[in-house]
């Protein structure tokens, strides 16, 4: 693996029908935001070989909208990513990741984020775009890293909706 991409899914409705919480569908507001970030990695040219995505709802469905903007990509759900600490969604990466390519994570807060810092911190990275990931990692973010032959990563784009024409949020 060359690249990886870790995406929040989108803002989700509060409760799901069911009362379950892997149930919960994307709100409005999350399906836009989820298309829009995946148009803005695709014109980025961030394309994903493979999403790895865990198979709650409003995941499979961020998915759904942001891998749209890319029809080669294939998609894997897994549940071991529902809810997964960074440690979890590490062992996931390993045992689903390719050699090669870019390899895309749709999954979940806290782990996402945590995993994300700990990438960040541990190789180079931008003063400036370590400070806004320190921040936040709202609904929809998306935190690229590139990924160098001796698999160290360096966090090379952190997009937000809310800067990129989407609403964002929590």
């Amino acid at each position: 693996m060359h690249r990886l991409i870790l995406m929040r899914h989108g803002k989700a409705e509060q409760h799901a029908a069911s009362g379950g919480d892997f149930e919960r569908a994307l709100a409005p507001r999350g399906q836009s935001d989820a298309s829009l970030m995946g148009r803005v990695l695709a014109k980025a040219d961030l394309s994903p070989d493979l999403a790895l995505v865990s198979s709650a709802r409003r995941t499979r469905e961020t998915w759904d909208a942001a891998g749209s903007a890319f029809p080669k990509a294939r998609a894997e759900h897994r549940h071991d990513l529902y809810h997964a600490e960074a440690q979890d969604v590490l062992a996931a990466i390993r045992d689903g990741a390719p050699d090669s390519g870019t390899v895309m994570i749709v999954g979940h807060n806290p782990g996402l984020h945590d995993l994300a810092l700990r990438m960040a911190m541990g190789g180079p990275a931008d003063p400036g775009l370590l400070a806004k990931l320190r921040g936040k990692f709202p609904t929809s973010t998306v935190a690229v890293f590139s990924i160098d032959a001796e698999g160290a990563p360096t966090l090379s784009h952190l997009f937000y909706a809310s800067e990129n024409g989407g609403q964002g949020g929590e």
